[in-house]
């Protein structure tokens, strides 16, 4: 079956649902560093939150695209989506590498929204993005594994049931290659939450709902190895590339909410007796932003249109990631200038998209590392790290 990657209807039924949930719904979870709850429900009600899980789990079972489409409108129409996007890109580690127990266990349930898979264990704080290093480990007890260690930076834990757990099931001493002896683990948090598994809040600079968290023996059952043990990299990076697609895609939207924005305020705002939109000024940084996301914007459907072929594009999911948050960062940017004092008013709901739009050039990937990979891989230079 092959789709139109614009989604049309898609878009428009995302942004009917958003209408609901204006800046000021926005504002009040910034302000209380509170979870949107009743945005979740209503995109989960609506099949949003389901659409990458196949039909046969009570999925809609549409391609990446149209996640595409999803999360693009959410950022477009003023809000975030970082308060549920893991759901999407978690979901390819499950559905690729998952048992057909696995799948039944808990897909349904996802898909109707009775669970969510919203948190995804990686980071440590000693090891950052340097993945094979992290200390997190896993030890074989017969039917189950025995987890001891920490991570950081693991977002929505506090909302979620489900986490995709990385942990070493070798230590790397004993590994012929350092991507070696790493597993992934589906964990019921529900089954050890406030006893083996501590959940610490993170006070962030945006309202990430993101935490430490502690494993001290905590049990996890044999049977929610995800794929074989060791191979857990990867796996873990066959994900990654649909997850820096879905962001760009999130940065898409975000970058044309600023422009749009900062146009209208343009248009509105009128100094020395006439609008400050007819300065150009004030127009060139908009039109150099407006150009920066259509250009980036059409390396991220070149990697939806490789991906949806079966792809596993690399370079092309690296660029749009970081083309596109730059993207959003220069529209940001250029909002913020052209509001002057006002754009750092919370009312007008620029300086809270100013700062969850910067986290991108952070996460889920760094620029630099973005451009480290494209050096090595694309262009063969010498590995720098």
């Amino acid at each position: 079956m092959t789709y139109d990657l614009d989604h049309p209807e898609i878009r428009e039924a995302v942004a009917k649902l958003c209408v609901g949930f204006p800046g000021a719904y926005w504002r009040r979870c910034d302000r209380e560093q509170a979870y949107p709850t009743e945005f979740v429900m209503a995109l989960t009600e609506a099949g949003y939150l389901s659409a990458l899980i196949p039909e046969e789990y009570g999925g809609l079972e549409l391609p990446i695209s149209a996640g595409c489409a999803i999360l693009e409108e959410i950022h477009r129409s003023g809000g975030n989506a970082a308060a549920c996007h893991a759901q999407m890109y978690t979901m390819g580690t499950l559905l690729r590498h998952g048992s057909e127990d696995q799948k039944r266990r808990y897909l349904p349930e996802i898909a109707q929204g009775a669970l969510r898979l919203q948190a995804f264990g990686v980071t440590e704080p000693t090891s950052g993005t340097d993945t094979t290093a992290l200390r997190t480990t896993a030890r074989r007890d017969g039917d189950r594994y025995i987890v001891n260690g920490q991570k950081i930076w693991t977002s929505r834990a506090e909302h979620s049931d489900l986490m995709l757990l990385l942990a070493r099931t070798t230590p790397r001493k004993d590994c012929a290659k350092r991507t070696d002896g790493l597993s992934v683990f589906l964990v019921d948090m529900r089954a050890v939450r406030g006893n083996s598994l501590t959940i610490r809040p993170i006070r962030a600079m945006m309202n990430h709902s993101t935490t430490e968290l502690f494993f001290d023996d905590m049990p996890v059952p044999a049977a929610n190895l995800i794929g074989e043990e060791g191979k857990g990299f990867r796996y873990i990076l066959s994900g990654m590339n649909a997850e820096r697609i879905l962001i760009a895609a999130e940065c898409v939207g975000d970058a044309k909410w600023f422009t749009a924005t900062a146009i209208a305020y343009a248009r509105e705002r009128s100094v020395f007796g006439r609008p400050i939109g007819q300065n150009q000024g004030v127009q060139f940084p908009i039109a150099t932003a407006y150009a920066q996301m259509r250009a980036a914007e059409l390396m991220l459907r070149e990697a939806v249109r490789l991906y949806e072929a079966g792809g596993n594009p690399g370079e092309e999911a690296n660029l749009a990631k970081m083309l596109c948050a730059d993207a959003s960062w220069a529209a940001a940017e250029a909002c913020l200038q052209t509001h002057g004092g006002f754009g750092f008013a919370e009312e007008y709901d620029v300086e809270r998209k100013y700062r969850e739009t910067r986290l991108y050039q952070v996460a889920p990937i760094s620029t630099n590392m973005i451009l480290s990979y494209i050096a090595e891989h694309v262009l063969g230079m010498p590995r720098s790290y």
